[in-house]
C-alpha cells in the first residue's frame, strides 16, 4: 500500500537510537519500535533490559519479532525516496495499492503481525488532519507576525518556526508513538538553533559558532550526542541502583551486627562478673583465712611471751632475794650466825639458761600467700582464655539464632504447679495453679507446718531429688520478685534468713532494676536488657541452679552448690506496693525453638 510523501515523512520512521530510518523494525512490550540491531546492542550494554524511551524495565529480555507491517511501510518509504515520481495519484501507485490489499487479505484472513487496511487508512487520515492543523496554526502565526510588523528577512533555509507552530513542528510522530516535544533553544549570539555540540568546550553551539569560534574543535550533532549520553545515563542509573541496593543491604547487616554486639556484650559482662566474682570470693576467703591465722598466731605469741616473762620475773625475784640476804649476811659480825646463814644462801639455784631463748615472729601466713599466688596464676590462665572464647562466640553466634545452651536445656522442660498448702495467707493463686499475686489482706488458711507465715512466697508441688529440670516464669510488669529453688527442710516460719546455707537459692529483683543472687552478702548482677520471662534450669547431680533471659536467649547467672535433699521451685511475687507491683508471676509453657 503506497503512501505519498505528504503523508509519510522521514522523521516518522526514524529509530530513536541510531536516528536513521528503521531497518528490520521490532516493537518492545511497551509499544515503542527500534531497529533490531540497535535495540540488541543497547540491551547488551546494560545490566537490565529497559526501553530507551520510556525507561520501562523488563524482568527478562523480551523475545523480539520483526514488525512486518512497519517494515513494509519503511521499505515503501525508502522506495519512494529513491523514486520521487511515484505518488499516490500515479496509476502505478494505485495498482500497487490494489496489489497490497490483495496481499493483506487472503480469504479474509490477515497475516500475523499485519495491520488491516482500514486501520492504516484511519492512521493516514488522523496524521493528515494533524499535519493540516499544524500548517494552519503556522499560517496564523505568520499572519500575526506580518500584522504586528515583525520583519522576516531570513532566507527559506534560515527561516525558523515561531510561536505554537514552532512547538508543533518540533513534536514528531512516529509509528512507534509520539516523541516528546523539545523546544530547541537559540544561540544568544547568532539566533540560530543550537543543533551541534562542541566536545572540546562541552557546550551546545549553532552552525555559525562552529564555523567561527569552534572551527578546529571536535563538533558533533547535539541530538546524537545526547542519545549517546542517554544510553550512558541508563547504564549509570542501573549501576546507581545496584550500589544503592548494596548499601541498603550493608545497613541491614550493620543493624544485625549491632544486635549481635549487644548480645555479646551482655554475655561478656556476665562472664566477667562470674570470673571476677569467683576471684573476689576466693580472695575474700583467702583474706579471711589470713586474718584468722594471723590473729591466732599473734595470740599464741602473746601467750608464750607472757609465760616467759612470768618465769623470768620469778627468777629475778629469787635473785633479788638472795642478793638482799647476802648483803645482810655480809654485815653480821657473829661468825656462828654468818656460817649458818651462808650455808642456806650458798645452795645453788635451779636457774634456766635463757641464752638461746627468743620469741618466734612467724605468723604462719606463708602457706596462705602461696595459695593466693596459685589462685592468681589460675585466674591469669582464665583471663588468657577469654579473648579466644569471645572470638569463637562472635564468629559462631548469630544475633538471630538461639543460644545453643538454651536450646538444649529446653528439652528438660517440666510441668510446674503451685502448692496452695505452702502459700502465704496474702497470696492468691489462680484456679490452674499457674499464677500467683499478692493480695491486700490475709485470707483464711490453716496454719499447717508447710505454710510460710512471714514471707509472701509459695513452693511448687513438684520436688526434685535427681536429674535435670527446666521451667519458665513470666515476670514482665513487676518491680519486685524472687525466683529459684528451696530445700524441703528450709525454715518457713517467722523471719527467714535467705541464703544457700539456709536452703534457699534464688534470683531477686528490687526497685525495677536491681538484680542480685541472694548469697551472704548478695551478689549484684548487671543486666543491660530487662528480662520479661525468666528460664530456670536445675542440674541436681552437678548442684547447679541457672537463670536465663528467655526472650534474648542469654545466660544470666549460675550458682553451684551441693544438694542433699528434695528441692522445690520457689516463687515470691513480693508485696503489692500500693499497686506498683500487682502483676502476677505466671508459669508459662516452654516452647521448643
Amino acid at each position: 500500500m503506497p503512501f505519498s510523501r505528504s503523508f509519510l515523512s522521514e522523521e516518522q520512521l526514524l529509530c530513536s537510537i541510531c536516528l536513521d530510518v528503521f531497518d528490520n523494525p521490532v516493537s518492545t512490550p511497551c509499544g515503542h519500535s527500534f531497529c533490531m540491531t540497535c535495540i540488541s546492542h543497547y540491551w547488551d550494554s546494560v545490566k537490565h533490559c529497559q526501553c530507551p524511551l520510556c525507561k520501562q524495565t523488563f524482568k527478562r529480555k523480551p523475545d523480539l519479532h520483526i514488525n512486518r507491517t512497519l517494515r513494509e511501510i519503511t521499505e515503501q518509504f525508502k522506495h519512494m525516496k529513491e523514486n520521487p515520481g511515484a505518488t499516490r495519484g500515479d496509476r502505478s501507485g494505485e495498482d500497487a495499492e490494489e496489489s497490497l490489499k490483495k496481499q493483506d487479505s487472503v480469504d479474509g484472513t490477515l497475516r500475523p503481525g499485519q495491520l488491516p487496511v482500514i486501520l492504516l487508512d484511519e492512521m493516514k487520515r488522523r496524521l493528515t488532519r494533524h499535519r493540516a492543523h499544524s500548517n494552519s496554526l503556522a499560517s496564523q502565526d505568520e499572519t500575526g507576525s506580518e500584522q504586528t510588523g515583525t520583519p522576516n528577512t531570513h532566507s527559506t533555509a534560515d527561516t525558523q518556526p515561531s510561536g505554537l507552530a514552532r512547538q508543533l513542528s518540533m513534536r514528531r510522530y512516529t509509528l512507534s508513538g509520539a516523541a516528546d516535544a523539545v523546544k530547541v533553544p537559540l544561540c544568544p549570539k547568532h539566533h540560530r538553533n543550537l543543533e551541534f555540540f562542541c566536545r572540546s568546550d562541552l557546550e551546545c553551539i549553532c552552525v555559525e559558532c562552529g564555523q567561527m569560534e569552534h572551527q578546529s574543535h571536535d563538533i558533533t550533532c547535539a541530538e546524537k550526542e545526547w542519545q549517546s549520553h542517554k544510553m550512558k545515563i541508563g547504564i549509570t542509573e542501573t549501576e546507581i541502583q545496584e550500589m544503592t541496593k548494596e548499601r541498603m543491604q550493608k545497613v541491614e547487616e550493620i543493624k544485625q551486627s549491632i544486635a549481635g554486639v549487644k548480645m555479646l556484650s551482655e554475655h561478656e559482662v556476665q562472664r566477667s562478673m562470674q570470673l571476677f566474682g569467683a576471684l573476689i570470693r576466693s580472695l575474700e576467703r583467702s583474706q579471711a583465712g589470713l586474718l584468722e591465722v594471723t590473729e591466732i598466731n599473734r595470740c599464741s605469741a602473746e601467750h608464750q611471751a607472757e609465760l616467759m616473762i612470768r618465769e623470768l620475773e620469778q627468777e629475778i625475784s629469787e635473785l633479788r632475794r638472795r642478793s638482799t640476804a647476802l648483803a645482810k649476811l655480809a654485815q653480821t659480825e657473829n661468825y656462828i650466825t654468818g656460817l649458818k646463814g651462808y650455808s642456806d644462801v650458798s645452795i645453788p639455784m635451779s636457774m634456766k639458761d635463757w641464752t638461746g631463748v627468743s620469741l618466734t615472729c612467724d605468723l604462719g601466713t606463708k602457706t596462705i600467700y602461696t595459695s593466693v599466688c596459685q589462685l592468681l596464676e589460675q585466674f591469669k590462665e582464665e583471663l588468657q582464655k577469654v579473648p579466644a572464647v569471645c572470638l569463637s562466640l562472635s564468629a559462631n553466634q548469630s544475633p538471630v539464632r538461639s543460644h545453643p545452651k538454651v536450646k538444649r536445656i529446653q528439652e528438660y522442660a517440666v510441668a510446674v504447679t503451685l502448692d496452695s498448702n505452702t502459700a502465704h495467707p496474702r497470696l492468691i493463686l489462680s484456679e490452674d495453679k499457674k499464677k500467683v499475686w499478692c493480695g491486700e489482706r490475709h485470707q483464711h488458711a490453716p496454719n499447717n507446718r508447710e505454710r510460710f507465715d512471714r514471707v509472701v512466697c509459695v513452693l511448687a508441688c513438684e520436688g526434685f531429688i535427681s536429674g535435670r529440670h527446666y521451667w519458665e516464669v513470666e515476670v514482665g510488669g513487676k518491680t519486685d520478685w524472687d525466683l529459684g529453688v528451696a530445700s524441703h527442710s528450709c525454715n518457713r516460719k517467722g523471719k527467714i534468713t535467705v541464703s544457700p546455707s539456709n536452703g534457699y537459692w534464688f534470683l531477686s529483683l528490687r526497685d525495677k532494676n536491681n538484680y542480685a543472687f541472694r548469697t551472704e552478702p548478695s551478689t549484684a548482677l548487671t543486666l543491660s536488657l530487662k528480662p520479661q520471662k525468666i528460664g530456670l534450669f536445675v542440674d541436681y547431680e552437678k548442684g547447679q541452679v541457672s537463670f536465663y533471659n528467655v526472650d534474648t536467649k542469654t545466660h544470666i547467672y549460675t550458682f553451684t552448690d551441693n544438694f542433699s535433699e528434695t528441692i522445690y521451685p520457689f516463687f515470691s511475687p513480693c508485696t503489692n506496693k500500693t499497686g506498683k507491683n500487682e502483676a502476677p508471676l505466671v508459669i508459662t509453657p516452654v516452647l521448643l525453638d
